[in-house]
């Protein structure tokens, strides 16, 4: 799960004696100890004693009824157990009240019409009221419980919609791996067939770069400025490759180099002009690249001068297919990959996304 965690409810004396409980408790106690205290033949001190040692009973039963038993008999609700507990407890507490207040040697309360008076007045006026005020207890304890559920769902559902992103991006990014792999050492390759001198050094060179590039591949996101390495590195790869039939250049705003982008981004444009553009003319070409930050945008741009787009193709391959993949489920719609032909001929492709990371 992630950093945001539902609280589990609390249960024994935490629910029992929870502090929110405690003070609405005393809060209509002391009001309607108050309220009837006015009037009350031994003070108004007396009557508050009374009302908070009945509204604390009433909450203790109605709170111990809410755990115990942990199993009711399926012919009863645990709310209907509560209510009637409350119900029943209040004049049961109010005798015992009235009998331990009593002074040793004097008649029962029940002699003494005063008193009497104030015990039926303390016991109506709580059998009243009490189950009301549990009943009430109850319908704010479901909604709040309804809500923690709303929100514990809400955040599993974030959660599982999150880790399924992540699957789904590292399962794209498993096909970059190989796709390129399988590219550099197809070129590596017939550098040895041909029996090449520069086939150690390209060979070296590509060593070196994937010590650089491989531990990047399983991040979710990185910096243009690795990107342009990458690229770079890249570029000087199949430069030494066919160094009379690629060019390259290479222009990059300072402020956007710090810009976060998906992995492979810029590196898999370079890779489909280079496989689709330059290596299939006989001409060669050349690859420039331009990154750009405009406001709250970023723009980068390849374009070469090979072949160009044709006819009746297979079309860029799998490549540029995967990157639209990624970009949608890095920026959903608010990125944009345009593919133009360029005069006479070539390939631009052109990329948008929001500019995130990185000092306005």
């Amino acid at each position: 799960m992630s950093a945001s965690v539902i609280p589990a409810k609390p249960r024994g004396f935490a629910l029992l004696l929870g502090w929110p409980r405690v003070c609405f408790t005393l809060g209509v106690s002391l009001f309607l100890g108050v309220l009837i205290g006015t009037g009350w033949t031994s003070g108004m001190f007396s009557a508050v004693q009374r009302t908070v040692a009945l509204g604390l009973t009433a909450m203790l039963v109605f709170g111990l009824f809410e755990q115990w038993p942990r199993r009711l008999p399926a012919w009863i609700a645990r709310w209907v157990l509560q209510v009637f507990s409350v119900a029943f407890v209040v004049p049961v507490a109010t005798f015992v009240i009235y009998v331990l207040s009593t002074a040793p040697g004097a008649p029962p309360f029940w002699a003494e019409k005063e008193r009497m008076e104030g015990f039926a007045l303390l016991s109506g006026l709580g059998v009243l009221l009490a189950p009301w005020l549990a009943l009430g207890a109850l319908v704010r304890q479901k909604d709040a419980l309804a809500r923690h559920q709303a929100l514990a769902f809400d955040l599993e559902r974030s959660e599982l919609e999150r880790q399924a992103l992540d699957a789904r991006l590292h399962l794209l990014q498993a096909q970059v791996k190989p796709h390129f792999l399988f590219n550099t050492l197809a070129n590596v390759q017939a550098l040895v067939d041909t029996g090449s001198p520069q086939a150690s050094a390209v060979l070296g060179s590509l060593i070196a770069y994937l010590r650089a590039a491989m531990p990047r591949l399983n991040d979710t996101t990185t910096t243009l400025e690795q990107e342009l390495r990458l690229a770079q590195a890249y570029l000087e790869l199949m430069h030494m490759r066919m160094p009379d039939r690629l060019q390259f250049t290479l222009h990059a705003d300072p402020q956007a180099r710090a810009l976060q982008c998906p992995p492979m981004t810029l590196l898999t444009l370079v890779e489909n002009a280079v496989r689709h553009g330059i290596d299939p003319s006989e001409e060669g070409g050349c690859i420039d690249i331009l990154v750009q930050r405009r406001g709250e945008r970023c723009c980068v741009r390849v374009s070469d001068s090979g072949v160009g787009l044709q006819p009746g193709g297979s079309g860029p391959g799998t490549g540029l297919a995967t990157l639209r993949e990624r970009l949608l489920l890095s920026f959903g719609g608010d990125a944009q990959l345009r593919l133009s032909a360029q005069s006479p001929h070539g390939v631009c492709a052109e990329l948008e996304f929001p500019a995130r990371g990185g000092a306005h």
